[in-house]
This record gives C-alpha cells, structure tokens and sequence, in this order.
C-alpha cells in the first residue's frame, strides 16, 4: 500500500514538474530556489506570522539583489510571481485591476467593500463615494482632530517617568474613536468595551487570514468551513459586525430624523461637516444606489482602513523619532518656530509649514509600509521590463521591496527624513513611494489619512515633544505579517520630562 501511495506521488510530482514546464512562457520570471516537488514552495508558509515576515523579507531581498528581478513562487501547483521594482509594479497595478482570489478570504468581514469588491463593483462604488474625500469636506474634520489628538496627549500624561510602555495601545483606540468621529459622525469615545472588543476582533482576525494564507488545504470553502479556524473566525466576525451594525442603525435613525426636520422646517443646506457616513446614506435613501447590507460592508472597509492603518503608523513614527534624538530635536525646532509657547490647535495654515514634520511621517512609512504588499490576478499576459507574465496567475506586488530599492539611493537602508527635502535625492519615478497602494485602484482615503496623520502628529507632538522626550529602540522590535505590518516586541517606548525647556 505504502509503494502505491509513493509511486502515486512521484507521479503526481513528476506531472506538474512537467506541466510547469510546458505552461512556462520563454521569456518568464526565473523560479525562487528551493522547490520541493509536488509541493513547490509551500513549506516557506509554515511558522508564525514573524518567521513568515521574516521569509518574505529574504524573498524579497533575492529580488533587489538581483536588480530587481521578478520571481516565480510555486504553491503546489499554482505559479505565483513575487515583484519588487516600482516600474514592474505600477505597470502591473495599471493593467491588471482585479484582486486575487485571496481577497475572497476577507469577504465575510468587508463583502463587497473597495478593498476585495470584484473590478466591476469597485468602479462604480468608487465614483459614487469619491465625493466624501475631497478637500472642503476633509478640512472640516479639522475641530475633531485637534480635539482628538489633544485627548491622546492627555491619556499618554499616566505613562510620563514610568518606563517603558505600550504606546500602540493608547493610540488604536484614540484613532478607532477618532475615525468614528470623523468618517462616521459616531461619538463612541465613551464605549471603552465596545471599542476595545473591536480592537481586538480586529487584530485577531488578521492573524486568522494570514492563517488561512499559510495552509492551503484550507483554500477550499468546503473545508474551510469544518474548520475551528472558520469558528474562531466567526466569533469575531460578531463583534465587528456589532460595531458598524450600531453605526448603521445610530446614523440611520439620526439622518431620517434629520431628513424630516429639514422638510418641516423647509430647509435642505447642510453643514460643512458631512462625514463619509452622510454620502452612504444620501445614496442608499435618496437615489437607492445602496442597501444596508453594502452599507455595511463599506463602513466595515472605512473603520478599519481609517483606523488601524493610521494607529500604525503613528505607532511606528513615534517609536523612530524616539529613536534618532536629532531627529526629535529638528521635530521639536520646527514646533517652536510655528507654534512659539502657544496653546493652540493646528490649523490648515500651520500644515504647510510643518514641511520636516511631513518629511518625518513619509520616511516613517517608507521605512516600515504598513501594507507590505498588494495581490493581483493576472487577467492578461503582462509585458514588462525583462519578462512577461502570464495570463491567470497570481502576483504578489511587494511594497516593502520597492520601499528598498536601489531608486532610493546608498542610503536606502537607513531613516533619513531630510532625503523628502531635496526633490533631487527622491526616485524619479513616484511610484517607487507607495505606503497608500499605487496605481488606480490606491486607497481611497490617503489624503484624508495623510491630513489625519499629519494633525495628530502635529498636535501630539506639539504637546509631547515640547514637554517630553521620547525614548525607543526600533532595532530592538520584532514584526510580523497579520496582512498588515504589526509589532511584536521591542516596541515599547519612554517618556519623561524635558529639563528647562530644552
């Protein structure tokens, strides 16, 4: 029996070996090193969600080394392509829009929301919600986000001469209040469970899509769904369907009750602060271009995306400065020279003089991507530099390697604010910057992201960095690969008191 089964496996091998070959273009992507037959390069998935960030990391690297060279990943039998070169890249986000059916793990948190909606529904969607991120609308959340980042300075006062602390915690939940506050027009700054809840929901279920990444045999729906990873998933599910749920139905009943005042009263102006929230709701109720459940499912992308994106990297940006004491020192400069002694919230004005601060944040998101990478189906041959990729197969667009590249010159590997000062040492090619996506399908919300990030980061530091000095080790921390890039350890940081000033 033991003979029959080996004899059936070589067999096996030996045919996709075979058809490898025979499917393989002339001119496509060299294979990674270390296929093992039948099961190519799958026992490169296996370890936690560090030892998995860490292999990505070397592949990645193979990549750059070699000029950035495109390679060819076999999972089983599945060919999968792994990029790095920002051209390579962009060429690819432009031609190929749909996402690769890995994106289907997701749907039972986000359905058809922009993130893994099919290219057809993103289209549409996408044009209807544009609205809700243009300039006048973003700089009325302007109040909000000063009023929050003022909040986060208050909360981090308990931490002061106390040692090292977990900074990534008080920021989540500021930033989840933060994002219901703006993008849904949701007071929950009061709801510490629920939100909590949501936090952790949250976390855990991007371990449990990376888990499901790294063990193919639960690719399938029909085993996937026997599995305790699918009840682990559903559990959480129930909480972060909680949270947008109650958003719906708050908003909901508020908009309606609203609508009728309006009509009493013969009005129909808004104000100037309509959220993300009020556009859904204006397409569903007024022009039915929306149910409740596709309501759901974009508050579900909006709270994530507008929350632990920006936690992160305000998480990160925080332990760099803590860092590099130069670096806090200019920080600390430029705050003086705009805001003097003042008090006072940051204001529309004040973020175009804040030009290292800016510099500060683009380098801390270069340095560590919060989204390391983005998967594409190929739903045509792709014709690039030094190869063509092939119809039907997967493609793993690395950000972290393009963050890496030799475009951004010797000094690539080190954290360098000042390279965003001088146009004449960034890559020529904008693409090799992509901490929000590149191409047509990039984040919807990164200039709301990138003001956001910039007010707290200006308010919190205002405060912070005049009072405080902040100490850290990013060397010293551990990352892992939960479909964002995630801390382990080592992350911690310290704050104490400035003396005189200084």
């Amino acid at each position: 029996m033991m003979w029959a089964v080996a004899l059936i496996l070589v067999f096996l091998s030996c045919g996709i070996l075979a058809w490898r070959r025979r499917n393989r273009n002339k001119d496509e992507p060299p294979p990674l090193p270390g296929a093992l037959p039948l099961i190519g390069h799958i026992h490169l998935l296996l370890g936690n969600s560090s030892q998995l960030w860490n292999t990505a990391k070397k592949v990645c690297y193979s990549s750059l080394n070699a000029g950035g060279v495109i390679i060819s990943v076999y999972i089983g039998p599945r060919t999968t392509y792994f990029v790095t070169d920002p051209e390579d890249c962009l060429t690819v986000t432009n031609t190929c829009l749909e996402k690769d059916g890995f994106y289907n793990f997701g749907k039972p948190w986000f359905g058809d929301g922009l993130i893994t909606a099919d290219v057809q529904t993103w289209k549409v969607h996408r044009k209807l919600l544009n609205p809700a991120f243009n300039q006048s609308i973003l700089d009325g959340f302007m109040d909000v986000l000063n009023e929050q980042a003022r909040r986060l300075v208050k909360n981090l006062e308990v931490e002061v001469d106390k040692g090292p602390f977990d900074h990534f915690a008080y920021i989540l939940l500021n930033v989840l209040e933060t994002t219901c506050l703006t993008v849904m027009k949701v007071d929950f700054s009061d709801e510490s469970l629920l939100n909590c809840e949501y936090v952790h929901a949250a976390e855990d279920m991007f371990k449990y899509l990376i888990e499901r990444i790294q063990k193919p045999w639960l690719y399938s729906d029909v085993v996937f769904n026997w599995s305790f990873l699918k009840r682990k998933q559903d559990e959480c599910l129930k909480i972060l369907h909680n949270m947008s749920n109650t958003v719906l139905k708050k908003r909901k009943t508020e908009y309606l009750n609203n609508k009728q005042y309006k009509e009493i009263e013969g009005t129909t102006k808004g104000a100037k602060f309509r959220p993300f929230m009020d556009l859904l709701l204006e397409l569903a109720i007024e022009k039915g271009a929306f149910n409740d459940r596709q309501i759901r499912e974009h508050v579900d992308t909006m709270l994530v995306a507008g929350h632990d994106t920006t936690a992160t990297v305000l998480m990160y940006t925080m332990l760099l400065v803590g860092s590099y004491p130069e670096v806090q020192q200019k920080i600390f400069e430029e705050l003086h020279d705009v805001f003097g002694d003042e008090d006072r919230d940051v204001t529309k004005q004040d973020l175009s003089q804040l030009v290292y601060l800016e510099a500060v944040l683009k380098e801390s998101m270069r340095f560590y991507p919060i989204g390391p990478f983005t998967i594409r189906n190929l739903d045509q041959d792709v014709k690039i530099r030094n190869c063509t990729l092939s119809k039907g197969r997967t493609c793993y667009l690395w950000f972290y390697g393009v963050h890496r590249h030799s475009m951004w010159g010797p000094d690539v590997e080190a954290f360098k604010p000042e390279r965003w000062l001088d146009p004449k040492t960034l890559p020529k090619y904008l693409s090799a910057f992509a901490a929000f996506g590149m191409g047509k399908r990039s984040c919807i919300g990164k200039t709301y992201a990138m003001m956001s990030l910039k007010i707290t980061l200006a308010q919190a530091l205002a405060h912070v960095f005049r009072r405080y000095r902040v100490s850290g080790n990013h060397l010293l921390m551990t990352t892992k690969m939960d479909v964002l890039l995630k801390p382990v350890s080592g992350h911690h940081v310290t704050i104490e008191m400035r003396q005189n000033n200084q």
